[in-house]
This record gives C-alpha cells, structure tokens and sequence, in this order.
C-alpha cells in the first residue's frame, strides 16, 4: 500500500510541489516532519537521501512531507525568481500543510545547509509554530557559502572539459569575493546574492520559542560558535557533532538507491533527542 502523495499547495499565485508521506497507522505518533532541502546542486545531490528519509520516517509511525521550494525541482517558477524572502514563505506555506495533513501533531523542522538557514528564518517570522528545529549543518555566513559553490563550481569546470573554460578559474582568482552569477548549474537571482552577501551569524538568532538541535561536523568551528552565542542568550539549542559520508555537491553512490545509513539514523534519531 502507497503512503505518499505528490501534491500541489501554497497560495495560488505561488504554489509548490510537495510529497506527503502519511504515517503507518499501526505506528502511528504524535510527531510530523517538514523536510527543508538544501539549496541549488546540494538540492539535487541529497534527493535521494531525504525521500528515503522520509519513507523511513512514515513507516515509523511519523507524518512527513518534503518540498521543493519554488523555483526549483518541481516546483513551478524559475530559478530567476529564487531568493530567502519567497523561500521562507514556502516554508511557511509547507508548514501549514503538513498541519492540515497530521491534526494535532507537533511538527519538527529537518533542515540542511540553506534549508536549515531558511528553517530559523521561518521560524522567527512568526507565522509557523514548529515544536523544534534540527538544523544540519546550516549555512550562516552567506558570502562564505557563496565561494564554497564557485569554487565547486569552478572545479567541476576543470575536470569535466577536456578544454576548461579557463574563464571561470581566472575570475576566481582575480575576485575571490565576488558572488557568482551561477554555482553548479543552478542560477543565483540578483536578490539571492545581495541577501548572501548580507547573511551572518548575526542576522541569524534563534527564538526561545523553539527547542534546537544544531549538527555539525567537528571541526565547524563557525557553526559551534554561532551555537554557542545562542546559548549564552538562554536559547534552547544544543549542539551535536556528527561526520557523514555525505558530500554537498557530489553523489558519491551514482546510479545507487543506496544512501549512508549512519546520515539517515542520526536524524530519525535527533527527533526525540
């Protein structure tokens, strides 16, 4: 028997697709899952992953419903229009349908890299009410993360043509700073840069409205001090270290349903830690 559901929701000037994992009913629990996706290629490479995730998660007894935001995947709109204003709005709109979906539940947000970024940004805005946030490996220095994607982006350049546009490699060399118009074939709007070029630890504080899980590997020592920073306000967060063998921007099990199994039970565990 299916126990998923693609979906369209949200307003309908701005509508996204979803799938709904419903909840064995034999197992059934109190708790619902929104799953909140990484960004551009990090997106794509972790796809696989989160729909296992998220079937591990309804045949355990737990609601879940993951969502590509708009203007990407699936979901209508162009990467032109991407940007962490809309985004957190999808979220939002993500939210409210998990709840129509599983009454009563109390909702945890997964987020990873800018999905989890996305997740602290939603949950400040007042409109949702998740119950917790586990945020794996959030992005909170944008200019930061924006060099990371050009630089991935620049190597895959180098070893995928015979010919390397040599373009790519000397413009990083010669504005290392610069924010990419393009990172891994995924398009960065004009209003995606500016807020990546504005996004900080700083701009990023958590709520004392929602209990916090913070994962990160252990030598994330920029992360490990945001999180410490948000301890020293009296914010319910922890922070939990946690190496996987999963690469952002590469799929290191091409043409594999496989997934690491240590990535998939630290965040079904993190749920009720």
């Amino acid at each position: 028997m299916n126990r998923f559901e693609p979906l369209m929701f949200g307003p309908a000037s701005r509508q996204v697709f979803g799938v709904f994992h419903a909840a064995d009913p034999e197992r059934a629990e109190d708790t619902a899952v929104l799953l909140c996706p990484p960004f551009g290629q990090e997106g794509l490479r972790t796809h696989r992953f989160f729909k296992v995730l998220a079937e591990r998660l309804s045949r355990a007894g737990i609601a879940t419903l993951r969502f590509d935001f708009y203007g990407s995947g699936d979901s209508p709109g162009n990467e032109s229009e991407g940007e962490l204003d809309g985004w957190r709005r999808d979220l939002c709109s993500a939210h409210e349908e998990l709840r129509r979906r599983a009454p009563g539940a109390a909702i945890v947000w997964v987020g990873a890299r800018l999905g989890a970024t996305l997740a602290v940004l939603a949950a400040r805005s007042g409109r949702c009410d998740p119950v917790r946030l586990v945020l794996w490996e959030p992005v909170i220095d944008g200019r930061r993360y924006a060099r990371l994607l050009r630089e991935q982006h620049v190597a895959a350049i180098d070893t995928t043509f015979c010919i390397p546009d040599l373009a790519w490699r000397n413009g990083l060399l010669k504005s290392p700073d610069a924010l990419p118009e393009e990172a891994l074939g995924t398009a960065l709007s004009p209003a995606l840069r500016a807020q990546l070029a504005a996004l900080v630890p700083d701009s990023l504080p958590l709520t004392a409205l929602h209990d916090t899980l913070v994962l990160a590997e252990p030598d994330d020592e920029r992360t490990a001090q945001w999180a410490a920073d948000q301890q020293s306000r009296h914010m319910p967060v922890r922070l939990a270290y946690f190496s996987h063998q999963l690469d952002w921007t590469a799929d290191p099990y091409p043409n594999s349903a496989m997934v690491p199994a240590d990535a998939l039970n630290r965040l079904q565990g993190a749920l009720h830690e």
